[in-house]
């Protein structure tokens, strides 16, 4: 089921995976994470089933519609409450000056 919400995630947002999702299943009581690696950065996901939450995270470096976070969440995963958080993050552009890099020096 998780893997079927970052499947359509990818194909509804036309994302562009580098590979399979990978997923690690924690001892009981059994959350489980969920990471797929983007050429646009990443999708992730992690479960708390003691807590009956669940995080959904994008990161994206290209701009992309609105995905219906609410809507999708509530059908997929049966969830009473979504919340949801966007958060803008500056679009790369070329650094004007050099970067410097500052070493430390050992006494």
């Amino acid at each position: 089921m998780l893997a079927s919400v970052l499947a359509r995630l990818v194909r509804e947002l036309e994302l562009r995976p580098l590979g399979r999702a990978r997923f690690h299943v924690f001892p009981p009581p059994g959350g489980i994470t969920g990471l797929l690696m983007l050429t646009e950065s990443h999708a992730g996901l992690h479960t708390f089933p003691e807590t009956g939450y669940c995080a959904v995270d994008l990161y994206c470096c290209r701009p992309r519609p609105d995905w219906p976070w609410r809507e999708r969440l509530r059908e997929m995963l049966g969830a009473e409450r979504v919340q949801v958080r966007r958060v803008s993050r500056p679009a790369s552009r070329p650094v004007s000056r050099p970067v410097s890099r500052s070493t430390s020096r050992r006494p």
